[in-house]
């Protein structure tokens, strides 16, 4: 399971030799043990200090160690006729009351303090993750507490927005196109949630300006976004327009239970809410967007397509659904409107990756004094929280896939022996879904007909089947 895990970082260039196979080995203990402390993955007090250093040298960044995973991930992009690129941003909690790392900004408030983590990563329609494409990690300086909410709104309209945060929602489309166009046979598609509900991302061209004319007459790249605010149309606004277009379907969907983070939480879309199933309304239309007043700028008007997902019960108690979707999808018929609501779905997928990164890999705990240590750690369980949320899906979707596709003999062997005992080996390899479930059961999963493991238990679970697998070499050579 770590080859594939290795297989990321071959080609790695850090500036010394060293350097690049000391990569190595930190990726292959760190995949072995993703939950783990970092003096518990490494196997020697030498080679947990080397692993220390190989965080502080100044050759070393974030940058670098994910620049062959990010050239992997384009070669499977450019394996599929269709790429999901989400972005998203998570909070990288780093409070440490007695020792403060030094380098991380304040989040939302001062007493709070940490980094910010926005990473462009790639889905097959399905939802396996094919990787991170592109990241950027960065802190506030500051948080204005004494401005009253209108200077605020004043200098957040007359700031552009290079001085923003909200270039990173930008800077991922522009990554999103730049990948798009180096894999020209696949139709990629760059989906935000309702952060990135930023005009200069609809203004923003869609083809690489190194593009000859013909290439540019087939855009490398569309966009789906989830609008926060209800625009400014030319015949009026973006829900007026698009209720007046007949319903397309009806649709079913199951809400999640939701707990909000802390009681004071008033955000609607992090609120708590109860789990329930609601009828959904499905409409589209194109609309022309009016353009918002920008200090010393003039942005043009906008064509485009508006997928609107609406609760059909507006009289439940609970708040009623609604998706307002901005693409540049086609929306022709009933089978592309529905295409665009399975993609958006998929968003769903990077929270996962998130809470995989943060509660499996547990980046947020890991022991640094500065953050560009912490920045350089973060890259490499990157790459790790991406290998186990990979092969998650990958036994979902690829169910009848050989297991050796991704699993050594000595790890589906010592799994399959431990969970069968006293059942011979099958003389073939066994199913990949089947050992994802063996090894998910190590973590805690229940195995069941219908459910499928979560990254949760099977990176538990990977970690038993790196230990189990060491046994079973062990034992072999005093068979031998």
């Amino acid at each position: 399971m770590v080859d594939l895990l290795i297989d990321e970082v071959h080609g790695a260039d850090l500036g010394d030799e060293r350097l690049n196979q000391r990569l190595v080995r930190i990726v292959e203990r760190f995949g072995q043990s993703p939950n783990l402390s970092i003096p518990a993955a490494t196997t020697s007090r030498a080679e947990m200090e080397a692993a220390y250093r190989f965080f502080n040298n100044e050759k070393v960044s974030s940058d670098r160690i994910l620049a062959s995973h990010a050239e992997r991930t384009l070669e499977r992009m450019a394996g599929q006729s269709l790429v999901l690129m989400v972005q998203d941003t998570t909070e990288i909690d780093l409070t440490r009351p007695s020792q403060p790392v030094r380098g991380a900004g304040p989040m939302d408030c001062e007493s709070r303090r940490g980094a910010f983590f926005h990473p462009l990563m790639a889905f097959t329609p399905e939802g396996i993750p094919l990787g991170v494409a592109w990241h950027k990690l960065w802190t506030r300086e500051k948080i204005e507490t004494n401005a009253s909410p209108e200077e605020k709104n004043k200098d957040r309209k007359h700031k552009p927005i290079e001085d923003k945060e909200s270039i990173r929602w930008l800077e991922g489309f522009r990554a999103a196109r730049k990948a798009a166009s180096a894999c020209p046979q696949s139709t990629c598609i760059c989906i935000g949630d309702s952060e990135s509900d930023i005009y200069e991302v609809f203004a923003e061209r869609r083809t690489e300006p190194s593009m000859t004319s013909e290439e540019v007459a087939v855009p490398s790249l569309h966009l789906l976004v989830r609008a926060c605010q209800n625009r400014a149309t030319e015949t009026g606004s973006l829900l007026e327009d698009v209720r007046q277009s007949p319903c397309l379907f009806n649709n079913t969907l199951h809400i999640s239970a939701r707990k909000a983070k802390t009681n004071a939480t008033k955000g609607r879309r992090q609120s708590s809410r109860e789990a329930r199933t609601v009828e959904v309304q499905v409409r589209a239309a194109t609309v022309t967007l009016n353009p918002p007043w920008r200090y010393g700028q003039v942005l043009p008007p906008l064509s485009i397509n508006v997928v609107l997902v609406e609760e059909t019960d507006r009289s439940a108690e609970a708040e009623a659904v609604q998706w307002l979707l901005l693409t540049t999808l086609p929306i022709n018929t009933t089978e592309q409107v529905q295409q665009i609501v399975e993609h958006y779905c998929v968003r769903w997928q990077i929270e996962v990756y998130f809470r995989t990164l943060k509660s499996g890999c547990r980046v947020e705990e890991r022991q640094f004094e500065t953050l560009p240590r912490i920045e350089n750690c973060l890259a490499v369980y990157t790459m790790v929280a991406w290998r186990v949320m990979y092969l998650c899906c990958l036994g979902r979707e690829c169910p009848d896939l050989s297991c050796e596709a991704v699993l050594t003999p000595s790890e589906w062997k010592s799994v399959y022996r431990v969970k069968h005992r006293g059942k011979e080996l099958p003389s073939e390899p066994p199913r990949l879904n089947e050992m994802i479930r063996l090894i998910a059961s190590l973590g805690g999963y229940v195995i069941r007909p219908k459910t499928h493991p979560g990254t949760q238990t099977l990176w538990t679970g990977l970690q038993q089947t790196h230990f189990l697998a060491m046994a079973w070499d062990a034992l072999s050579l005093i068979h031998i």
